[in-house]
């Protein structure tokens, strides 16, 4: 049987979803409206995002574009825009756990096409730890995305440790997607809040979980960065130099920093061969794995294809379309 080809990064919220977390609350209220003939607004709580395409909320055009790209099975994320971590927390529960109950149905319609990770109510630490162990124990889900800071808060607070033990413990794929990005006030042309903000928020993300000493307290943590990483496999080296040389980098962590690009894992969105090349080789082939951010428009549709086009061998080729994330979805612990 030859290897599937897994889709880590992608992003769902269909219109049962949708209406669902209308009649929970108006202040999680969803809908889409018209734009074009392949993309919609989405509308969450008065915010407008466009476009959202098609396949992001119909499953039927989603399987279309998957068998027209050679790509097996999505991983089923929800979308960044309905992580809604501004809600009060019971509110927040309710709304994640609803998303989590409908990307499992969709698990348990197409097992075959689909896998899926939850989000999380993580402006309550202790209840996204309770929502994550329900998802992976009770929904069959593989792990969460969950965004890069919680309205401000970085990921190495010492209110999320319950969350970062309770992933440790299960063995969750733990994915690291930017929102809220770092600087928005200086990156309003240019989509800059995407093309810069959004790889430089990853990047605070996993500096913040390796000097905070969240990796070293959590060696088990399996912890991906979306977009290739943003700067992390290019600047760790830089992250190793500064310990030596400054005091800050030590306060939580005592011992030299190794191989801190090899403490992650990677998708594939880097839209350039030469540069995920490098990246493979920084890092090693068995942390990369194949992304495309569907449905997004800075979405790599053609994710399948240009993976089978690099300078590598067919055997990490293989293992980045699916065998690593086979593995790493599949074990326990």
């Amino acid at each position: 049987m030859s290897q599937r080809t897994i889709d880590t990064h992608t992003h769902i919220l269909t219109e049962e979803t949708m209406a669902l977390l209308r009649k929970e609350s108006p202040k999680a209220a969803v809908s889409i409206g018209p734009l074009d003939k392949e993309s919609v607004t989405l509308d969450v709580a008065g915010m407008v995002y466009r476009p959202f395409p098609h396949g992001g909320y119909h499953v039927e055009r989603r399987l279309k574009d998957m068998d027209a790209t050679g790509v097996d099975v999505h991983v089923l994320s929800a979308t960044p825009q309905t992580y809604l971590y501004g809600l009060e927390p019971a509110l927040g529960v309710v709304t994640s756990a609803i998303q989590n109950d409908q990307m499992a149905k969709l698990v348990k319609q197409q097992p075959d096409r689909f896998m899926a990770i939850g989000t999380l109510p993580m402006q309550a630490p202790e209840e996204a730890a309770r929502e994550l162990r329900r998802a992976m124990t009770q929904l069959g889900m593989k792990g969460a995305m969950f965004a890069s800071n919680i309205m401000g808060k970085n990921l190495d607070d010492p209110s999320f440790e319950p969350l970062w033990a309770t992933a440790e413990e299960l063995g969750a794929f733990m994915f690291i997607h930017p929102n809220n990005v770092a600087g928005a006030d200086r990156l309003k042309s240019y989509y800059l809040t995407n093309l810069i903000g959004n790889p430089l928020d990853t990047t605070i993300a996993a500096a913040c979980l390796i000097f905070g000493g969240v990796m070293d307290r959590h060696p088990k943590l399996k912890i991906m960065l979306a977009h290739g990483g943003g700067f992390t496999p290019y600047q760790a080296a830089r992250w190793e130099h500064g310990w030596k040389v400054r005091p800050e980098p030590k306060k939580n962590v005592p011992s030299q920093p190794k191989d801190i690009a090899k403490r992650f894992m990677y998708d594939t969105i880097l839209h350039s061969d030469k540069t995920l090349e490098a990246m493979i080789e920084l890092v090693g082939v068995e942390r990369v794995m194949l992304g495309s951010d569907y449905p997004y428009d800075m979405a790599m549709l053609d994710c399948v294809q240009h993976v089978r086009s690099l300078s590598i061998s067919d055997a990490a080729k293989n293992a980045i379309l699916g065998g690593n994330a086979q593995a790493m979805l599949s074990a326990k612990g």
